[in-house]
């Protein structure tokens, strides 16, 4: 972490027995281990908080991507992607008014009715039923019985 050799520990303990004496280092080496730890939760707690700060930051960032996202018209986007001109959606426009309105009413079908009576020829006369094979025994049977 320092980065402290050998060397430079056999130095701070030397000037430790000379500034502190022999009897109070074992004092003194409780305090500094106490102090220790408390600096190195510290620091865990402070990179727990810059981690946690960071999270938020990156969920702010997803949740305003989330947000536009549904803000968008894909709708609209589709509808421009496949009929950019409109010509399709007016097509399927002019077809649902035109099965909205009632068959009977418009002058088009009655037309059409009319001019396919005129054009097709008239039917032929209808010939008079032959007996079938199921007619025939039925009577057969009924003039037996």
């Amino acid at each position: 972490m320092l980065d402290i050799g050998w060397v430079e520990l056999s130095i701070i303990a030397l000037i430790t027995i000379l500034v502190v004496g022999p009897k109070e280092i074992p004092r003194v080496l409780r305090t500094v281990t106490q102090v220790m730890r408390k600096v190195r939760g510290m620091a865990s707690e402070f990179q727990s908080g810059i981690d946690d700060l960071a999270r938020e930051s990156e969920l702010d960032d997803l949740k305003k991507d989330i947000e536009k996202t549904a803000s968008r018209d894909f709708a609209g986007e589709l509808e421009n992607t496949i009929d950019p001109t409109g010509e399709v959606t007016e097509s399927v426009r002019d077809i649902e008014t035109s099965l909205k309105e009632d068959p009977r009413e418009s002058s088009d079908t009655k037309n059409v009715a009319e001019a396919i009576q005129e054009s097709a020829p008239p039917p032929p006369p209808a010939d008079k039923p032959k007996k079938t094979a199921a007619k025939k025994t039925a009577a057969k049977k009924g003039k037996s019985a």
